[in-house]
């Protein structure tokens, strides 16, 4: 009895080893469908906003589902706020001020800023909010504030 403990012993340490080493490469990603893209509808680059605004997302090549659906080819929003380097790639994208999610398969938010000039660029996640291999990014555009 004492070898097969000995066994089952070693074989869990094992298997805890490996699960530790692959979440320190961070979570699998899902490769982009091809041609996938993300932009954002309005504002416009370089508009002037009030304080309160309304930003509306749109896709192409790729289909928009709530975050968990398992369905192929399919993502979400996320808008980056003020962010100067994309989240990284094998995790799931941050949820702050700065990083919006749009779990839901939303196609535009109200948000409130502070005046003064802001960016703002969407990135789309797959179910599990990690960016897409590679990143589906849309272009930054820049917003003023009043």
């Amino acid at each position: 009895m004492k070898p097969f403990m000995s066994r089952a012993a070693l074989a869990g340490l094992l298997l805890s080893a490996s699960m530790l080493a692959g979440a320190a490469d961070g979570i699998p990603r899902t490769p982009a469908p091809k041609d996938a893209k993300v932009y954002i509808v309005s504002p416009a680059d370089g508009a002037t906003v009030g304080e309160s605004f309304k930003v509306k997302f749109a896709v192409e090549g790729v289909a928009l589902a709530p975050a968990g659906d398992q369905t192929k080819n399919t993502g979400h929003h996320h808008l980056l706020i003020d962010v100067d380097k994309l989240p990284a790639e094998n995790m799931p994208i941050p949820m702050d001020a700065n990083h919006m999610h749009f779990g839901k398969a939303q196609t535009e938010a109200d948000i409130k800023l502070a005046p003064g000039k802001h960016t703002l660029q969407l990135e789309l996640g797959d179910k599990n909010h990690v960016p897409f291999d590679p990143p589906i990014v849309s272009e930054k555009i820049t917003v003023t504030v009043k």
